[in-house]
């Protein structure tokens, strides 16, 4: 089973398991919520492209996973 803390999950999947995830992109102004490239690109690769620090983002996601609900 894939883990939200594993920063090269690809974006799609950890949306779909973990949707409580999605305000933190958009918190950030990320166009990733939607876009067609999300099963292509893992997190590491939407920091780089948003110029995001990856562990900073990553404890965010975190944070964001643990204070939601169980993995769907």
């Amino acid at each position: 089973m894939p883990q939200p803390d594993d920063p090269e999950l690809m974006l799609d999947e950890l949306m779909q398991q973990w949707p409580e995830t999605i305000p933190v992109f958009i918190k950030h102004k990320m166009l990733c919520v939607g876009c067609l490239v999300t099963p292509f690109h893992s997190v590491i690769d939407a920091c780089a492209e948003y110029g995001l620090d990856t562990d900073a983002f990553m404890a965010e996601l975190q944070a964001a996973v643990s204070a939601g609900a169980e993995p769907r």
